[in-house]
C-alpha cells in the first residue's frame, strides 16, 4: 500500500482513527504474551520493523545473509511471501512469479535460498531439512511462532515512525516502546535521529547505496511501487542521473500490460528505470527496455553487526 498523507502528521482523520490503532497494537501485545515459539534447532536472525513498509528492511536482510555466508554459514531466508498466493512452506526460485511467491521472496532468492511460509515454524523446519545452518527472517518482528536468537529492528532514519499512531491512524504496527523492548539492536537506515523511546541496546547505522553509477549523466524516467519511492528517485539523482519524470504505484503493485505500455510511451527518449523489487514483478515481455537500479545496504560500522552475528552463530 502507499502510505496515506495523513500518516505524516496528526491530522483530524488520524486522531479519529487513533482508538482503532491502539486496539491494533494491543492485539500484537496479546499475541506476544501468549506465544509459544518453536525452537528450530538452528539460529534465527529476525530483520523486522515497526512500521508498514519503506524502512529498508529487505536490503538489510540481504546484507546480513551475505555477511553470514562470507563467514562460512549456509543462510536461508524465511519470509511470508507477502502479496503472493503460495501458503508454503516451499522453496522459492526465479522460475516462480511474484503473484505466487511475492516480490520480496523472489528478490531474496537472488542472494540465498528462500523459503516462503505463512507458518514460519514449518518454514524453518524445511530450511533446516534442506541444509540451512542459520535462518534470516525478512520481516517477522510481530510474528511470535518462532524462537529468535537476534532481533534487528530496521528504522527509516529520515521518516522515523511517522505521526506516531498505529495502523490505520498511522504507520506503526505497534507502539515504539513495545516493539523496541523485544529488539536486540536497532538499524537506522539513512540520515536522521528518530526518537527511539529510550532504547538502550546497540544502534547501528546503514545507508542504501547504488551499485555503481550506471545512469550518471543520463535522462531517466523513474517508476516504482514501493513503500518510499522518494528514496528511489533520490538514489538515482545521487548517482548523477537527471530524473525527467516519475510515476509511483502502491507497494507490491501488480503491473498490467497497458500500464507498462503507457509508461514506455510517457518516458519518450528517457531511460525507463525501476527498482529490483518492481522488476521481479514484471513479466519477461514487460521487462524489455526497462533498466534496474540495484542498491545495497552498507553498515557504517560493520564490526558491530559482525559481533552481534558472531554472538549467536560463531564461524563454522
Amino acid at each position: 500500500m502507499r502510505a496515506p498523507d495523513f500518516w505524516r502528521g496528526r491530522a483530524p482523520l488520524a486522531r479519529l482513527l487513533a482508538p482503532l490503532g491502539a486496539l491494533y497494537g494491543a492485539t500484537v501485545a496479546l499475541k506476544a504474551r501468549h506465544a509459544k515459539p518453536v525452537d528450530p534447532a538452528i539460529p534465527v536472525v529476525c530483520v523486522g520493523n515497526l512500521t508498514a513498509g519503506g524502512s529498508g528492511k529487505t536490503p538489510v536482510a540481504i546484507a546480513v545473509a551475505e555477511m553470514l555466508r562470507a563467514k562460512g554459514h549456509r543462510p536461508y531466508f524465511l519470509t511470508r511471501g507477502y502479496g503472493g498466493s503460495e501458503p508454503g512452506p516451499v522453496l522459492a526460485s526465479r522460475g516462480h512469479s511474484a503473484a505466487v511467491m511475492g516480490d520480496e521472496a523472489l528478490l531474496l532468492a537472488r542472494t540465498a535460498p528462500t523459503i516462503v511460509a505463512r507458518n514460519r515454524a514449518a518454514g524453518a523446519k524445511l530450511a533446516r531439512e534442506k541444509g540451512a545452518t542459520i535462518i534470516v527472517m525478512d520481516d517477522g518482528h510481530q510474528n511470535f511462532t518462532l524462537r529468535k536468537n537476534l532481533s534487528l529492528v530496521v528504522v527509516d532514519a529520515e521518516t522515523g515512525f511517522g505521526n506516531g499512531f498505529q495502523i490505520p491512524a498511522g504507520p506503526l504496527r505497534e507502539p515504539v516502546s513495545q516493539g523496541l523492548a523485544r529488539a536486540d539492536a536497532v538499524v537506522l537506515v539513512g540520515d536522521g535521529t528518530p526518537d527511539l523511546a529510550g532504547f538502550r541496546g546497540p544502534v547501528l547505522r546503514a545507508h542504501l547505496k547504488p551499485d555503481g553509477a550506471p545512469f550518471a549523466g543520463k535522462q531517466i524516467f523513474a517508476f516504482a511501487g514501493i513503500g518510499r519511492p522518494e528514496k528511489f528517485v533520490a538514489s538515482l539523482e545521487a548517482g548523477g542521473a537527471t530524473v525527467t519524470g516519475s510515476c509511483f504505484f502502491a507497494d507490491h503493485h501488480p503491473y498490467e500490460e497497458d500500464e507498462i505500455l503507457q509508461l514506455k510511451a510517457i518516458a519518450g527518449d528517457a531511460i525507463l528505470v525501476t527498482t529490483e523489487k518492481d522488476f521481479v514483478r514484471l513479466t519477461t515481455s514487460q521487462r524489455e527496455g526497462i533498466r534496474v537500479l540495484k542498491v545495497t545496504a552498507a553498515f557504517d560500522e560493520p564490526a558491530v553487526i559482525t559481533a552481534l552475528l558472531d554472538s549467536i552463530a560463531p564461524r563454522p
